[in-house]
């Protein structure tokens, strides 16, 4: 039997392990498994890898960071991303991957179609803002970021700005179930039938983020896209 999983705090929201039951019925792929594994103490990571005998993990909030000093490399990327959400355990080494990239990029080309987004506002500073803020880059959309207290926080965001920006991306976990009433704290009376919304989260479907926006006339997408593509192309490193 192989072993993978998921690693975070809280998991109750993730999707994964259906995700990848779902996935290794249709391929008849068998003697395999992927479980959730709630761990806040990082310095367990090793004990559970040995206990549970995991060929490779995905992770999430809120180790996507903090988890680099525990890994014996990185790709490219994921250094250059400074997130990593897929790890490889290759001869008793972890490796870091991130393919929240790849999975923010094909789901954004997806959603935006042939339209021509000028600039971007990436709310969040965490690990999956980090990933979409390389994506962006890689696309040539130039965006701001908002976060607490970086350059420009959510009580300095101005409607005007607002306006002036076509895509808005929420990668904080604001609104994630089972907190599902919230929503980042942004002057949604600037938004209109103009911009793009999209949120990494994808449990609830619509969160009230989407629906304030949706309900003045944005188009909207959640994050469900984005984490079937990061888990096929997890899959497709645990087996290269």
């Amino acid at each position: 039997m192989r072993h993978f999983g998921l690693i975070g705090y809280p998991l109750a929201h993730s999707f994964s392990p259906e995700y990848f039951r779902i996935k290794f019925d249709l391929l008849g792929i068998e003697n395999v498994d992927y479980k959730s594994f709630e761990i806040i103490d990082l310095n367990k990571l090793s004990t559970l890898i040995h206990d549970q005998k995991l060929e490779g993990f995905n992770v999430t909030i809120p180790h996507k960071e903090s988890i680099i000093p525990y890994l014996d490399e990185l790709t490219k990327d994921a250094e250059a991303i400074g997130s990593v959400n897929c790890v490889k355990v290759v001869d008793a080494k972890l490796v870091g991957h991130n393919t929240d990239v790849i999975g923010f990029a094909n789901s954004l080309r997806e959603f935006i179609g042939e339209n021509r987004i000028s600039s971007g506002l990436v709310l969040g500073s965490g690990g999956g803002s980090k990933a979409v803020q390389y994506a962006l880059n890689q696309v040539d959309i130039p965006f701001n970021v908002v976060s607490r207290s970086g350059q420009l926080t959510y009580e300095s965001l101005s409607a005007s700005l607002i306006r002036s920006t076509a895509l808005i991306v929420n990668t904080t976990p604001v609104g994630m179930f089972p907190n599902i009433n919230e929503y980042p704290d942004i002057p949604y009376e600037a938004i209109t039938s103009k911009h793009f919304a999209f949120d990494l989260i994808y449990n609830p479907a619509e969160t009230s983020f989407l629906r304030k926006c949706r309900l003045l006339g944005a188009k909207t997408t959640n994050g469900q896209k984005m984490l079937e593509i990061q888990a096929d192309k997890s899959w497709e490193i645990w087996n290269e």
